[in-house]
């Protein structure tokens, strides 16, 4: 069972910084939101972005004064436990020293991990409670997050579970942003979906998602995702095709860690059952033995897009309850 710490009054400030925004708010210390702020964009520049992220904090912690952590949830690689992001897809900065930068600014305990991780972890102590869970975001990218007997795995430094960048096609033509052919995430993200609604918009210039977008050229996965729902089969056909490949991918977590429990999350599965009921088609069909084992649900994020900074909130309060661990 997720770890249940009583309410004390201790208060931590979230952050999710993405390639775009930046949201934040503070949270007790079971998870319940006490403020959220409105998102602000993301500073490319190393020390823009420190400063955007310090002044977050001390204005939050200024109408706070039981504030007891800082929980940062960031796109990349995180280097665990020292908070350092290696690299980001979406942001100049490379090696940026995260974690000691706040802490010395704050003089908080601060813990920064991957926004996917955070995200996980806020729907397992928040939502979708499993001992053994997986969580998938479908968004612009591809990401993940997992709770192997109760505790978030992170690998050897932190950076496990980089599930966009599985390979399930090494013979495509699909070149994934990290130089890789046949990663799960050009396949099975959102851009992918706009990818795929821009063909079939150019294969039928007289049907809903060329006449939503304007221009075939322009169709995203937010066009395709709305013309799903007004019920357009050339859309929901892309849908399909994007849980044909998430179905692979959640087949060779389960056959990897034997989960109990795979949450889907991001913008893209907002559209619930459209994209849902292909996914588990698609693993029931790829997961080894599925006649002769115990199949995992698979079911909706429950949070949505403030999981990230829930969870990282959450995340700071449990760290900071349990003793900083090696290295923090």
């Amino acid at each position: 069972m997720p770890p249940r710490f009583p309410d004390d009054g201790r208060l931590s400030i979230g952050l999710d910084i993405g390639g775009t925004k930046i949201a934040a708010g503070v949270v007790d210390a079971e998870g319940r939101v006490v403020e959220r702020v409105p998102a602000v964009p993301s500073p490319v520049d190393q020390a823009a972005i420190v400063k955007t992220v310090s002044v977050l904090i001390e204005g939050l912690r200024s109408r706070h004064p039981g504030i007891a952590a800082v929980g940062v949830g960031a796109a990349g690689l995180i280097h665990w436990p020292e908070g350092r992001i290696r690299t980001a897809p979406n942001n100049a900065y490379r090696d940026l020293p995260l974690r000691r930068l706040l802490q010395e600014s704050t003089g908080l305990p601060t813990v920064v991990d991957n926004d996917a991780n955070a995200a996980c972890w806020a729907e397992y102590r928040m939502g979708n409670s499993a001992a053994h869970m997986a969580f998938i975001t479908v968004g612009t990218g591809v990401g993940g997050g997992l709770v192997l007997a109760d505790r978030l795995f992170r690998g050897r430094t932190g950076i496990a579970m980089e599930i966009g960048h599985m390979i399930v096609d090494p013979y495509g033509t699909e070149r994934c942003g990290c130089g890789t052919i046949g990663c799960l995430e050009p396949l099975a993200s959102g851009r992918a979906l706009g990818r795929y609604g821009s063909a079939a918009a150019a294969a039928d210039p007289g049907g809903m998602l060329a006449r939503l977008a304007g221009d075939p050229g322009r169709v995203t996965g937010e066009t395709v995702s709305a013309a799903a729902r007004a019920g357009d089969p050339a859309a929901c056909a892309q849908l399909e095709r994007l849980g044909h490949w998430l179905g692979i991918g959640v087949a060779t977590l389960v056959n990897l860690f034997d989960i109990e429990l795979v949450v889907i999350g991001g913008g893209v599965a907002e559209v619930g059952d459209l994209l849902l009921t292909p996914i588990r088609s698609s693993f029931t069909r790829f997961v080894t033995a599925a006649a002769h084992r115990e199949l995992p649900d698979i079911e909706p994020a429950r949070l949505g897009p403030e999981a990230g900074w829930i969870g990282a909130a959450l995340l700071a309060l449990d760290q900071e309850k349990e003793g900083p661990a090696d290295g923090l």
